[in-house]
């Protein structure tokens, strides 16, 4: 079961690097991010995404991004 929180933050702090997805076990998108992570771009998504993994309840997170 991943977490809820370790995911929003890792999506804040190092979401150009695509490293939540990596932790969410999304490879191939996590090495898109990598890939773009030089345009800044994957950079703002990530902020977006870890609020928005913040934002969500726990049950919702897990249903939604954390079912590999």
């Amino acid at each position: 079961m991943k977490s809820r929180v370790t995911a929003g933050v890792l999506a804040i702090l190092l979401g150009g690097f695509g490293i939540h997805k990596f932790y969410l076990g999304k490879i191939g998108i996590g090495i898109v991010y990598l890939l773009f992570c030089w345009t800044g771009i994957p950079s703002i998504i990530g902020l977006i995404e870890g609020i928005l993994y913040l934002t969500k309840t726990d049950s919702e997170f897990q249903q939604k991004y954390a079912s590999a």
